[in-house]
């Protein structure tokens, strides 16, 4: 099923690999289902029941592929992003005695990847089943050099989507060439349904004693701090809105929330509990599982009622909330943070959990 035909005014290359871009729908025994397309490796739908069984769309994004490619202020709506999610310092990084230089996309920083990162190319898909569950997998070669960096990236995304309304996200990766990697997944989630006002009420649980505040430009300062008696304390759950117009500064930075906690991991590489989320009015609930060590909690504070999503209704302020998994922001920069860096002899395997449930 094709998501969309070729978009005038676009470069002879993605002319030409429109005819490849498709959509893909898992669909479970209950009928939850999934969308995704592999333009940009992009969820584009997540249609779960509330408590009393009606089901919604929880997903922001759009129904073609066009409005993804010319959406402004690009929100990366459903993608997976890479090489680098999240910001490197004056995009700029050494590695193996040598400066790597990458696009300033974000102000004077490097930001998810670059200027056409993983969420803006046509991924190879191949529909799959895994443990008897409906998947797609999705590959990439990232070419030596591509958006400045070192190494060919040989990349593999793999959905499936479980009876149990579990959408599981495992990344692969290698490469020939020692690189920083750090991919993740970039849905914004409204509980009440897409499009149907904003997140502030949504009750937040974060599994994270620290967070790594930030300078100006959201770059880490390096410090892991405490959450303990700051707006940032969600080790118990509370409204997304409680504390985010408290005078502070790493609030104002953000212009919100918009920050990298550091999950308490009792085992490093296994499965923890990361995030839990549940929206009152419907009861929905979200629970997010992840190998990863931090996630970056973001709550649509760019989002201005511009957007037009897929139901006809705009996006409003804080409109949506993201749950990136991820390593540290500037990890390549700052060696005390756990090392983002991929060896030629090694492989990139990590997975995140997002349960969909209600109560």
């Amino acid at each position: 099923m094709c998501f969309g035909g070729p978009s005038h005014g676009q470069d002879q290359m993605q002319v030409e690999d429109f005819d490849t871009i498709q959509l893909y729908t898992l669909e479970n025994a209950s009928g939850a289902k999934v969308k995704i397309t592999n333009y940009g490796a992009i969820v584009t739908s997540i249609v779960v029941p509330d408590r009393d069984g009606n089901l919604a769309d929880v997903a922001l994004g759009y129904d073609s592929v066009e409005k993804y490619i010319n959406a402004v202020d690009k929100p990366y709506f459903g993608a997976i992003v890479g090489r680098y999610g999240n910001r490197i310092a004056k995009g700029q990084f050494q590695l193996g005695g040598e400066t790597y230089s990458l696009a300033t996309n974000n102000g004077p920083n490097h930001l998810h990847g670059g200027v056409i990162g993983f969420d803006k190319v046509v991924w190879e898909a191949t529909p799959a089943m895994v443990d008897g569950h409906p998947a797609l997998k999705l590959a990439y070669l990232a070419k030596d050099g591509e958006e400045g960096y070192p190494g060919n990236l040989n990349v593999e995304v793999t959905y499936e989507w479980t009876d149990a309304n579990e959408l599981i996200v495992r990344y692969e990766a290698t490469t020939d060439k020692a690189t920083p990697v750090n991919l993740t997944q970039h849905t914004y989630f409204n509980l009440a349904g897409e499009g149907s006002g904003d997140i502030l009420d949504h009750q937040l649980m974060l599994n994270a004693s620290k967070f790594t505040p930030v300078d100006e430009t959201l770059i880490p300062t390096g410090e892991l701090r405490s959450v303990e008696g700051t707006p940032f304390d969600f080790r118990s759950a509370k409204a997304i809105g409680k504390d985010i117009a408290v005078e502070n500064e790493q609030l104002k930075y953000g212009l919100g929330y918009d920050h990298n906690f550091v999950l308490d991991q009792p085992d490093e590489n296994k499965m923890v509990v990361a995030a839990r989320v549940s929206e009152p009015t419907t009861g929905r609930t979200l629970e997010i599982r992840t190998t990863e060590p931090g996630i970056q909690f973001y709550c649509g504070n760019f989002l201005d009622g511009r957007l037009i999503g897929k139901s006809g209704r705009p996006y409003v302020h804080r409109g949506g909330f993201c749950l990136e998994t991820q390593h540290f922001p500037d990890s390549p920069n700052q060696p005390s943070f756990p090392s983002a860096i991929l060896e030629a002899d090694e492989k990139y395997d990590t997975t995140t959990l997002f349960q969909f449930g209600a109560k």
